[in-house]
């Protein structure tokens, strides 16, 4: 092999290896300086950095935020998609109730949404309990409520 290379002696260091864009100067000494050479590199890993790894472990926090902050009453979806009802939690998993005499434990992973109408129904029914508690004034009834007492 160094007999073949050494009879191609002017062709390695003559015009075609210039063409092809083979640096000037010393044999393999790059053109510019070296810190140039990890330049791409540290681009694209900060490119991984800001578009993946970022982004996945805010979400990661706010799964374990959320799982943590469980509690009984809570609408939750699975990640089968089952929508059903917290009705006890443990430390690793969750007593959902899925309808009148079903219930299913879960593990905690299993949850992977808690639903926002949960909290508007819990708001809503509180509103509603005393709106009833108000005691109404008879002067204020309608003649229609009167007829139906009857």
């Amino acid at each position: 092999m160094n007999s073949f290379l050494s009879s191609l002696g002017p062709l390695v260091h003559g015009p075609m290896v210039r063409l092809m864009g083979a640096p000037q100067g010393a044999e393999g000494a790059p053109s510019g300086p070296a810190w140039m050479s990890f330049l791409p590199l540290v681009a694209i890993v900060a490119i991984f950095y800001f578009l993946i790894l970022r982004p996945q472990n805010k979400k990661q926090k706010e799964t374990q935020k959320m799982l943590s902050a469980l509690k009984k009453g809570d609408r939750v979806v699975t990640i089968g998609g089952i929508h059903c009802v917290i009705q006890s939690v443990k430390e690793n998993t969750v007593i959902v109730k899925v309808d009148d005499n079903v219930k299913l434990e879960l593990s905690r992973s299993a949850i992977s949404s808690v639903s926002s109408q949960a909290r508007e129904d819990k708001e809503d029914k509180k509103a509603d309990e005393k709106k009833n508690e108000a005691p109404e004034d008879k002067a204020g009834e309608s003649p229609a409520s009167e007829e139906q007492k009857d």
